[in-house]
């Protein structure tokens, strides 16, 4: 089991990969959220710069905020700075389409862009489409220093439908999706793993990654405690950010959770006192970085149970070995920036290091 992070592009987050190098993660992702957060190719430019051995990629690019020839053009030279460090993670976006009151990109354009990006990254002529218009392009001097294209830089697609989970596994070369049970991993993993073998495509190097919450309680603490909430409210804010979205978080919902998310629907972001073409803006100020005034009465041990994984050491430790058994590569702890350092090293003294 490779044990990785993911948190939101912070352009100074290389401290905290450093550690976290020293203490045996062999990876990091970002997300892609232009109206919250860093730049994540300056984020992923300055990780690189000063790490040596650590993964590094976007958690997830998002098509529509970037076409695909910058997308590829911007990993690859990250991939000039950490050659056979890069990863490119790429899906139909979250946050960085809904903070502009945007939904998520239809998956054909997510295909697309893998499309285009796969072509040049392997040094390749591709056509591009813009409109009506199309043309051949490739990168003209990826021999010259300016990026590195000799390294594979794998494509990871993240997914949750259906629909989504065939994709990742028709074109990806590897699956992300955020926290679920042993069971229901192992069978959107071999929903993936049918989908790549209907398309002709090998599964030798496949790889899938799953991104959670993780917060590892000490003796006697509950899901109520004080700590816990500091730690896992930001995430668990997040899940209910999400619903109001109805993304496909909200298809997985579990029975307990769902009147939890209607007093939040009706009690909270109802008596916002903004236009409606205005509180997706509110809805997610503070996504994965703090718990606006008025959300903490709505993070119950529920909802905290349900979008995280929190529990003493030794039953964290047997729930990655069950994902690990049903096919799991890699588990990326997401973390919100506040105290990300000490979440980090806790993380690592009490997972990574017995694990």
């Amino acid at each position: 089991m490779k044990f990785g992070l993911n948190f939101p592009a912070r352009i100074d987050a290389w401290k905290d990969l450093v550690v976290a190098e020293e203490l045996g993660f062999s990876s990091a992702w970002f997300y892609d959220s232009q109206m919250l957060y860093s730049d994540i190719y300056a984020t992923l430019a300055l990780a690189a710069e000063h790490t040596k051995r650590i993964k590094i990629g976007t958690g997830i690019a998002v098509p529509s905020n970037r076409i695909a020839p910058v997308t590829a053009h911007s990993i690859a030279t990250i991939s000039q700075l950490a050659p056979g460090r890069a990863m490119l993670g790429i899906g139909s976006g979250f946050t960085g389409r809904n903070m502009m009151g945007l939904p998520p990109v239809p998956l054909a354009d997510v295909r697309e862009h893998v499309r285009i990006c796969r072509a040049l990254l392997r040094g390749e002529e591709v056509l591009y489409r813009e409109g009506k218009r199309e043309r051949w392009i490739r990168f003209m001097h990826p021999d010259r220093g300016y990026i590195n294209i000799k390294e594979p830089i794998p494509i990871i697609v993240a997914a949750q439908g259906p629909k989504a989970l065939a994709l990742a596994g028709e074109v990806g070369d590897g699956w992300m999706a955020p926290v679920s049970d042993a069971a229901g991993f192992r069978r959107n993993l071999d929903a993936v793993r049918a989908a790549a073998q209907r398309a002709g495509r090998p599964l030798d190097n496949f790889t899938a990654t799953m991104f959670a919450a993780v917060c590892v309680l000490k003796p006697g603490e509950s899901l109520a405690s004080p700590r816990v909430l500091d730690q896992m409210g930001p995430i668990a804010a997040v899940a209910l950010h999400a619903l109001w979205e109805t993304s496909a978080v909200a298809a997985q919902l579990p029975p307990t959770v769902r009147p939890i998310y209607e007093r939040y629907r009706d009690e909270y972001v109802g008596t916002l006192d903004l236009p409606a073409d205005r509180r997706y803006m509110k809805v997610h100020e503070g996504h994965m970085i703090y718990v606006k005034s008025g959300e903490q009465r709505f993070l119950t041990p529920d909802v905290i149970a349900s979008f995280s994984m929190t529990a003493p050491r030794e039953q964290l430790i047997a729930r990655i070995k069950e994902l690990e058994d049903a096919g799991l590569d890699e588990i990326a702890f997401s973390l919100p920036n506040d105290g990300a350092r000490e979440r980090i090293e806790e993380l690592g003294r009490e997972i990574v290091a017995r694990y």
